[in-house]
């Protein structure tokens, strides 16, 4: 009975030697990166925008549509802030983790640091400021406020468009509805019990039972 070492040495009596593993390892992998290189190609026809040219974009921000020159790898977290000075919408982690940028686009929460501003052309975008009228707080505002759903604050402008996204998508959330809705902000302060009701209390203003 023959013993098998645990080493992996040279000798065609295994069945497969080390040398030949990493052979047809390496093997492997050349053919996946020439298929995932004729994957990416894509149709000749397909649409890409040159890296170093501007291109310019129309959207619609609380209610006033913005023509402007960006460049492609600018996120629309970057122009909301640095271009149309709207910095209610906050950067926290910039990688779609924390959702401190979240804003409505075409009245679905979104995460700005995790959207190109090119994706926004066509779209209506609103932010925390776009919520109120005139110096009135919104209602969502407003629950927030009587609640005490905040402590440090950072994250209330994305939490209060989230809340906002949901209520327009579901106006009469269940609590559970209400944790779900609300689960892709995340709170460093741990004031979520306060959030909850604030949305809860938002509901039922804004005619929910």
């Amino acid at each position: 009975m023959k013993t098998i070492s645990s080493e992996f040495p040279d000798t065609p009596e295994q069945g497969i030697t080390r040398r030949g593993f990493i052979k047809g390892v390496g093997t492997g992998a050349a053919a996946v990166a020439v298929s995932g290189a004729i994957s990416a190609a894509g149709p000749a026809e397909s649409a890409v925008l040159d890296a170093s040219e501007t291109h310019r974009v129309a959207i619609k921000v609380n209610g006033s549509l913005h023509n402007l020159l960006v460049e492609p790898r600018w996120t629309l977290l970057f122009v909301l802030r640095e271009k149309l000075g709207l910095t209610g919408t906050k950067v926290g982690c910039d990688r779609g983790e924390c959702g401190a940028c979240t804003v409505l686009m075409d009245g679905v929460p979104r995460y700005a640091c995790m959207t190109l501003a090119v994706e926004a052309q066509g779209s209506d975008i609103t932010t925390v400021e776009g919520l109120m009228v005139g110096e009135e707080l919104g209602a969502v505002q407003k629950a927030f406020l009587e609640r005490d759903a905040f402590q440090c604050g950072y994250c209330t402008p994305g939490q209060i468009m989230a809340a906002e996204g949901l209520l327009r998508a579901n106006p009469q959330p269940s609590l559970h509805e209400i944790q779900g809705g609300m689960s892709g902000n995340l709170c460093r302060c741990g004031a979520y019990a306060h959030i909850f009701q604030a949305v809860n209390d938002a509901a039922k203003a804004r005619g929910g039972k």
